[in-house]
């Protein structure tokens, strides 16, 4: 999914319309979709909960991560700590969390990380998932830095809707089996049918070509579902519990391998 890396650039500094970031690279995303909206949904003990014995530090990955608001977002709560912390070194839930934060947009990515407030826990990179060959280089390479081969969990927040359009449905296939077999849980959050309609509607308003996969995908109608149908077909992850709805109606699911082994879990 190789973007125009002067698409988040091109944002910062004027803004284009919404539809000229067909990777879903939009510049002030979380203006219109506020961090708080997601986190608000999910227990602040879950780390705990998952993870009662271990290991340390914990290995997130946050897959499409914009600027980072929702990444630290997600990590303040998850860790117990309030919005005027700013050391990770004794958090509420007793777990230690190092983040994994990329994008496809280097701009974006370059915000994120002048605006860090954890830059010893939460790591940006520019990166391209559906660069196959790119991201087993770079993730592998991160988790030897621990002695691991595979993540204690995964974000996948409002992604799958722009792997889908612009990588068709064996794309959005691939993807999540990619993302089901190096993370241990998964959460996501689909967007619904209704936003590949107003993203393709957008794009049409500015006299762009459509989504060059849009007209032509079989999996439609309940994303949440189908994803769910995805994750879970031949055993590969089971969907653990749905947290509920954004106020934007969107589902965050969380979905436990079942395909690593009950050490590694």
């Amino acid at each position: 999914m190789a973007a125009p890396m002067s698409e988040g650039a091109e944002g910062m500094l004027g803004g284009p319309e919404p539809g000229a970031a067909p990777y879903g690279n939009f510049p002030n995303y979380s203006r219109f979709h506020p961090p708080e909206g997601r986190v608000r949904l999910l227990p602040p003990a879950l780390l705990g909960r998952l993870f009662p014995a271990g290991p340390s530090p914990l290995l997130g990955l946050d897959v499409g991560c914009n600027s980072g608001e929702l990444s630290v977002a997600l990590y303040r709560h998850l860790l117990g700590l309030q919005e005027n912390e700013a050391s990770p070194d004794q958090p509420v839930v007793g777990k230690i969390l190092n983040l994994l934060c990329c994008d496809i947009d280097a701009a974006l990515i370059a915000r994120a990380k002048r605006c860090s407030p954890f830059p010893g826990s939460i790591s940006y990179a520019t990166l391209d998932v559906m660069d196959a060959g790119a991201r087993e280089a770079f993730l592998s390479s991160y988790l030897s830095r621990f002695g691991r081969s595979t993540f204690d969990i995964g974000f996948c927040m409002s992604v799958t809707m722009w792997i889908h359009l612009n990588h068709g449905d064996d794309g959005l296939v691939e993807f999540l089996s990619y993302l089901s077999s190096l993370c241990k849980y998964l959460l996501i959050e689909p967007q619904p049918w209704k936003c590949y309609r107003a993203a393709a509607r957008r794009l049409r308003k500015l006299g762009r070509n459509d989504f060059d996969h849009f007209r032509s995908l079989a999996i439609n109608g309940d994303m949440a579902e189908r994803i769910t149908q995805i994750l879970t077909e031949d055993g590969a992850m089971e969907l653990v519990c749905c947290f509920g709805s954004t106020s934007w109606d969107r589902s965050l699911l969380l979905f436990k391998s079942n395909r690593l082994t009950e050490k590694q879990l």
